[in-house]
């Protein structure tokens, strides 16, 4: 038999659990979709995806560390910079093995590899990593938690009401996000680590060590 063409079997305890996610998605999209404006809100929903997307983080971050030269911040940048390499490696290392298809087709152009299928959800994972790090592992001022806590929050709800995922591919999406943040504070670099990494990688001794003519 084509191993292509051979379909896999799920155990039917595990089915019973994907179809009671598939029932409680379609349900609770459809409650949110009458009292809410989908055609109107889906401009939105498209921002918060943008907003948690890994291309845009990957170099915008990148960017960040390259224009922000400040010693201070290089801890933070680095062991952050760390952490959203973990989580692609994690979010494409589960999808390619689940390979569990989206409740629709995704029309994201930047769609690539294992990003096709749902579980678990890449910008769940992301948004709850990143929130787990500027409350725990380098907080940010207490006021701007709730706003933290909101665009990820609401990042979460977008992935299910734009149809791209299915509530259990959130919620493991989320479940991986904190276990990352927390796997990062066991292995969080030094500030003098950081320090020589940045230096080492934008290539300082170029203005007055052995390499400068």
């Amino acid at each position: 038999m084509d191993k292509k063409n051979e379909k896999r079997e799920i155990p039917s305890g595990l089915k019973k659990i994907l179809d009671l996610d598939v029932y409680l998605t379609n349900a609770f999209v459809k409650k949110v979709e009458n009292f809410m404006p989908m055609k109107q809100l889906k401009m939105h929903y498209r921002a918060l995806e943008i907003s948690a997307h890994t291309i845009p983080w990957l170099a915008g971050w990148l960017a960040f560390i390259w224009i922000i030269n400040s010693k201070d911040l290089y801890q933070m940048q680095v062991n952050l910079f760390i952490g959203l390499l973990i989580d692609i490696v994690n979010v494409a290392v589960i999808k390619a093995a689940t390979r569990r298809r989206r409740p629709s087709k995704n029309d994201d152009p930047f769609e690539m590899g294992p990003d096709k299928y749902s579980f678990l959800s890449g910008h769940a994972s992301r948004v709850a990593f990143l929130t787990y790090f500027f409350i725990y592992l380098w907080p940010v001022p207490i006021m701007f938690v709730p706003s933290l806590l909101a665009w990820s929050t609401a990042v979460c709800l977008s992935r299910v009401l734009l149809k791209r995922h299915y509530i259990l591919d959130v919620l493991g999406g989320v479940c991986l996000g904190i276990f990352q943040g927390i796997f990062l504070s066991l292995i969080y670099l030094e500030r003098d680590t950081c320090i020589s990494l940045i230096s080492w990688l934008t290539d300082e001794k170029l203005e007055g060590g052995e390499f400068h003519v």
